[in-house]
């Protein structure tokens, strides 16, 4: 019976629902020439093909733990106020969520200060305890996100009662840009960016309701007075004895009912209410309606009993805004000795590690990308290495904004400081082509623009400096932060590059939140990049999958000019693939698997997310089953396209001890496992003694094909060999017979790295 076909095609698309089916038959192999081959062949000793070395890097840093994720977020001082309860998350598995336990600052109540240390600088009274949601890198609002603010209050409500008090932004989870509104010590309400409409919103707390209500003009609800419970409870158009006419459905809006004040989200819109109001009401009917429904008559077929409100937050208390604005001045003094107990640690991390024997003649650099953090460190390192040379080093991708080249160029060149600059030019551009535009979950980008480039300078280091009782050839000062994000909560004092070997890096501020660094800046008198002022949180690539959305709809008023030429290779790649221009517009190409929130967004916009499987020119037509063989074992057979057996001979060695007969035209492999065929005719077969042995070297084959197929050339497997038998020929990988098959030119290389994006359920098709 005729076997059948699954074509294994590296994927530069989203996966689609329906696998692709071949209909070419594999043909068999020349079980004469490969006894030949067979005979001809070396015996060598097992080895395990690509074994991952990497090691991981215990935690060490103080006030962390582990706990499981119950999608919960600690709240503020805002008594009882919660997010957006009526959003229904999608299931998560329950997976492992790091919790810092440093999830707190503090509030001087007299001074109506932040304190990053618990007792007052300027009246010296021990501050208030202000918890802060995770992952509570908690900033100073900037003058962009200050302007949304205002915006956001007067479209909404008709007024802003902060005025120019100083507010702090607390980001948290959501589906973009997600900030708490912190003033006067409690959370004020959330500033969030939606994808669905692509602009802000501005959802209150019941403090922040409390205090517009006695300045607002506009959605404002009156509810009848009751002695009813009303948290969290639908309310019906009777009910009501006011509704804006402004409102539309959806919008949070300030309540009332006698005593009581808070807020809530209208279900209809205000030009509507009216007609809803003016309906025939029933005998005995229901005031309120719980938002179960279990104690309400409702009457669909008049309209009456319809729900037009539902109440979030609303109690008796009060709320108010403390008259004094004190300005940045003043928050600094009140964290100065703070700030100097910061920097002294810091500075003693430096110090401590650089001046161990190992490392004491070894040469330091910053890792300087024009950011606040490694701003910080730049600064830092420099009083600490008084008596030692030190660098800047900046790792210009090509696609780093102007703002932040023309920073790093200007700050050292006043400041004295020796910049080593590594551009990366136009190697992003090159190879976009080839992988499509980079995702939060397949940064290929990273390694194509970033790690070549330090494997570059990597090279320059004098072979003597590697000698010694330690591999590590120079030290980098960088500013990472496990703030910054749940992956960077473990972060250690110092850690080695697996994609640079030669480095060791160095983390001083790796404890300190976003206020600390500012503070640290604005106490220092550090001219900073501009684009934070311009409503970027964090600086980096302007295209960068991992950025914001509301970030990256900044570059469009920024730079039009960059927008565009970004915004027509995304349309144009969509094109290719059926997906329209609203998949674009939205941001879905950030990911190469769409996580729930994405899938829903979809959903609700009517966005197609199912890409038209593009053609390649390489791919992998796998024969579906694992075929016993007659010999004994078992093997798996496929048909390779793109690639000649001749390519494949001079790379191929990496799997195991190669022998290639030009003549026979096959490729044979020898491993530890068993035996890896390529046949000119584009036949692949992998053998081995049991099954899962086969299925573990055929995919060990196809990542490596893949990885010869997709060679952007950057030369980072080079850097990375530790015996030199990896090189490049043009921009072909090439692998010597010197190769240990120590797997650290797989562990590098970008295209293994995301194989599993690249080559789309390879296990189905393998019917494992």
């Amino acid at each position: 019976m005729q076997q059948k076909k699954e074509k294994l095609q590296v994927s530069g698309s989203q996966k689609t629902d329906k696998s692709y089916q071949g209909t070419k038959k594999a043909r068999n192999s020349d079980n004469k020439t490969s006894r030949t081959l067979d005979n001809q062949a070396s015996r060598t000793s097992d080895r395990k093909n690509s074994r991952t070395r990497q090691s991981r890097v215990k935690n060490k840093s103080p006030g962390f733990k582990g706990k499981p994720s119950e999608g919960k977020h600690t709240s503020g001082k805002s008594a009882g106020y919660k997010g957006s309860q009526d959003l229904v998350p999608a299931k998560k598995k329950n997976v492992q969520r790091f919790e810092y336990e440093d999830n707190k600052i503090f509030w001087c109540e007299k001074c109506n200060l932040p304190l990053i240390g618990e007792k007052c600088g300027i009246c010296g009274s021990k501050g208030e305890v202000l918890q802060l949601s995770q992952p509570a890198d908690v900033r100073f609002c900037s003058p962009y996100e200050q302007e949304i603010i205002d915006r956001q209050l007067h479209s909404a409500f008709g007024c802003n009662p902060l005025g120019d008090k100083l507010i702090l932004l607390n980001k948290i989870p959501g589906e973009d840009k997600t900030d708490e509104v912190l003033v006067n010590g409690f959370i004020f309400g959330i500033l969030r960016f939606e994808l669905s409409k692509m602009d802000y919103s501005f959802e209150p707390s019941l403090q922040g309701a409390k205090i517009l209500l006695k300045h607002a003009k506009s959605r404002k609800v009156e509810l009848k007075k009751t002695k009813r419970h009303l948290n969290g409870k639908n309310v019906t158009a009777e009910s009501v004895e006011a509704f804006d006419s402004n409102i539309k459905a959806g919008d949070f809006v300030l309540v009332t009912a006698g005593s009581l004040t808070g807020y809530g989200v209208s279900l209809v819109d205000g030009a509507d209410f009216s007609g809803l109001k003016n309906l025939p009401e029933p005998e005995n009917r229901t005031e309120l309606e719980s938002s179960s429904g279990a104690r309400t008559k409702v009457e669909s077929s008049t309209g009456t009993g319809t729900k037009v409100l539902r109440i979030r937050k609303i109690d008796s208390s009060e709320a108010l805004l403390r008259p004094e604005t004190l300005d940045l001045a003043a928050c600094i003094e009140a964290n100065k000795k703070h700030l100097q107990v910061l920097g002294k640690n810091a500075i003693n991390t430096i110090r401590g590690i650089i001046s161990r024997k190992e490392y004491k003649n070894l040469p330091v650099y910053v890792s300087f990308s024009g950011g606040k953090d490694s701003l910080v460190v730049l600064d830092l390192a420099r009083a600490s290495l008084k008596q030692r040379e030190l660098k800047a080093f900046f790792l210009n991708t090509g696609i780093e904004f102007p703002e932040t080249v023309e920073f790093v160029r200007n700050f050292c060149r006043e400041r004295e400081i020796s910049l080593i600059e590594a551009n990366a030019g136009s190697t992003f551009w090159e190879q976009v082509g080839k992988f499509g535009p980079p995702a939060k979950d397949f940064r290929w980008c990273c390694k194509v623009c970033k790690l070549a480039s330090a494997g570059d300078f990597d090279t320059q280091k004098e072979a003597s400096s590697r000698k010694g009782n330690s591999d590590v050839a120079y030290l980098t000062i960088d500013g990472k932060r496990k703030h910054e994000s749940f992956s960077r909560a473990r972060i250690a004092a110092s850690e080695t590059n697996p994609f640079v070997p030669a480095q060791l890096n160095i983390f001083p501020i790796r404890d300190w939140k976003a206020i600390e660094v500012w503070l640290y800046i604005h106490w220092r008198q550090l001219s900073y990049n501009p684009l934070y002022d311009l409503g970027f949180e964090r600086v980096g690539c302007w295209l960068c999958p991992s950025a914001l959305a509301a970030e990256y709809a900044r570059v469009k008023d920024l730079h039009p000019e960059m927008y565009a030429k970004w915004n027509a290779f995304l349309l144009e790649w969509a094109k290719s693939r059926g997906l329209s221009e609203k998949f674009v517009e939205h941001g879905f190409w950030r990911w190469k698997e769409l996580p729930p929130k994405m899938l829903k967004l979809a959903k609700e916009l009517e966005i197609s997310v199912l890409a038209r499987e593009k053609t390649e020119d390489f791919e992998i037509e796998v024969v579906s089953g694992i075929s016993p063989c007659r010999a004994g074992g078992y093997s798996i057979e496929a048909a390779v396209k793109g690639i000649r057996e001749k390519e494949a001979a001079s790379f191929i060695n990496v799997l195991g001890n190669t022998i290639y007969a030009e003549d026979l035209g096959m490729l044979l492999v020898k491993t530890g496992t068993g035996t890896v065929k390529f046949f000119s005719n584009g036949n692949l077969l992998a053998s081995s003694e049991t099954k899962e042995k086969a299925v573990s070297l055929f995919k060990e084959a196809a990542k490596q094909f893949t990885r010869l197929s997709r060679c952007t050339g950057c030369g980072i497997c080079v850097k990375a060999c530790p015996v030199g038998a990896a090189s490049l020929e043009g921009k072909m990988p090439h692998v010597s017979e010197a190769c240990i098959r120590c797997g650290k030119c797989t562990e590098s290389c970008v295209v293994t790295r995301y194989f599993d994006k690249l080559v789309p359920d390879l296990d189905q098709k393998l019917k494992v």
